[in-house]
């Protein structure tokens, strides 16, 4: 899925010069040039990553990261605070909240995306572009295949994203709604039973080869896809 990063900026030029070295890099930049704009984006769906530039015109942007540690939706969420602020101080401020990374302006573009890689790397470890393979399913990131010994599997986009999240999950019951927020992203306006629909269609491409058998429906729970 692709990664989402909202840029927290009151200042057009920066913002827009971000958006820019993201948008090249394969990023999805979203903007807010405000605290309340910035609350709007995230309520609408949660990005993957807030650059969040600490002086805001109406909050704080120390205020708005701790808000947002102190809320359970969004207390893993990554941020990387960008200010002019350069003393010890001001950045063990921004830690004390709760930030996991600190850029003083001005910074390179270059700079910043090896940041946003890190820290999205150190976020989701479990991102890796390594082939999976479970009980002869072999699921490859890099190369957008599917196959069981010699004989390909044709998926669509969204089932292959929902087969790798849960080859990468074996043995756990994943629920319809975590399934909607690790696959699709956490857009609240997308029905659970979407989830159902998908999961089908997966189950009927992976039927020829037999491997339909390894997704479980767990009554009340969710999915699980069996280790073997």
């Amino acid at each position: 899925m692709t990664t989402q990063i909202l840029i927290v900026e009151d200042e057009p030029a920066i913002r827009d010069l971000i958006a820019v070295n993201l948008r090249y890099a394969g990023f999805v930049p979203l903007q807010a040039a405000d605290a309340s704009a910035a609350r709007k984006q995230i309520d609408a769906a949660l990005p993957d990553l807030v650059l969040l530039d600490w002086m805001l015109p109406d909050e704080s942007g120390v205020d708005v990261a701790r808000r947002l540690r102190g809320e359970s939706r969004t207390r893993e969420l990554p941020i990387i605070m960008l200010t002019a602020r350069s003393t010890e101080a001001d950045k063990l401020q921004g830690f004390d909240v709760g930030i996991d990374d600190y850029i003083v302006k001005p910074f390179s573009p270059r700079e910043l995306l090896a940041r946003v890689r890190a820290l999205l790397r150190r976020a989701a470890p479990g991102a890796s572009d390594m082939p999976v393979e479970i009980a002869g399913l072999r699921l490859e990131p890099e190369t957008y295949r599917v196959s069981a010994g010699d004989q390909p599997i044709k998926l669509g986009p969204t089932e292959f994203r929902l087969l790798h999240y849960m080859m990468k999950h074996p043995d756990r019951v994943l629920s319809r709604s975590k399934l909607l927020d690790s696959v699709w992203g956490d857009h609240v306006f997308i029905e659970e039973r979407t989830v159902d629909v998908h999961i089908r269609r997966l189950r009927l491409a992976l039927q020829p080869t037999g491997h339909a058998r390894l997704i479980e429906t767990v009554r009340g729970g969710g999915y699980r896809f069996l280790p073997e």
